[in-house]
């Protein structure tokens, strides 16, 4: 099943075993854990990760970039990739990490899919691994499982695009103090702005931006 998710299959169905053992199963029973390749698919993810940004947000700098990185390199979105290849299921853990819920745990996800994609490097070389990656993170962009915080998004794009901040400014509010309904407006450069409301000012602000991004083609 994981071969299939991934349309990838393994020379070496060792290096797949060993991806999804968990350090609690490797020290119950005396066999190697996915740490190690945990480290390799940690590098990878990075490598890969970096490439889509590059590719997808041309304007964006450097700083910016890295600081987008930042957001996606994280075990909330490698976690939501290993439940989508439906990683949890086969993992081999240990009694008590089984007991405590293991198999959701976002720690224990999220280093089973970095383990998974260093395996498919040692099995077959950057190349191959480099590509499975990409189109496992690229599908995950789209669906929304990995992305940027919006507002951050934002930011880098309105400093590289037209140097400047997005400036949020509240233009309504509505309902009673313990119901409070806020409405933003972000605008980027003349012409260009998004709205958004929320329970709060800061979700009313994220919407905001989602809407501008949404605008400027993002």
């Amino acid at each position: 099943m994981i071969e299939r998710n991934i349309r990838y299959r393994f020379t070496d169905a060792s290096l797949l075993e060993t991806a999804l053992t968990h350090g609690s199963y490797a020290h119950e029973f005396s066999v190697e854990s996915n740490e190690r390749l945990e480290f390799l698919g940690d590098a990878l993810l990075g490598c890969a990760v970096s490439r889509l940004l590059y590719d997808r947000f041309p304007s964006v700098s450097e700083g910016g970039l890295s600081r987008i990185r930042s957001r996606i390199v994280s075990g909330q979105g490698f976690a939501q990739c290993a439940r989508t290849l439906g990683l949890g299921e086969h993992l081999r853990l240990g009694r008590g990490e089984e007991k405590s819920g293991g198999r959701e745990r976002e720690s224990v996800l999220a280093g089973a899919f970095e383990a998974l994609m260093g395996a498919v490097y040692l099995d077959a070389g950057y190349e191959r691994a480099f590509g499975v990656a990409s189109e496992i993170l690229s599908d995950a962009l789209e669906r929304g499982d990995i992305s940027p915080d919006g507002k951050t998004l934002l930011q880098e794009v309105s400093r590289s695009r037209f140097g400047r901040e997005p400036r949020y400014r509240v233009v309504g509010e509505r309902g009673p103090r313990h119901r409070r309904t806020f409405a933003v407006e972000v605008e980027v450069s003349p012409g260009v702005a998004g709205e958004g409301a929320g329970g709060s000012r800061k979700k009313a602000e994220k919407r905001a931006a989602e809407d501008a991004l949404r605008r400027l083609g993002y």
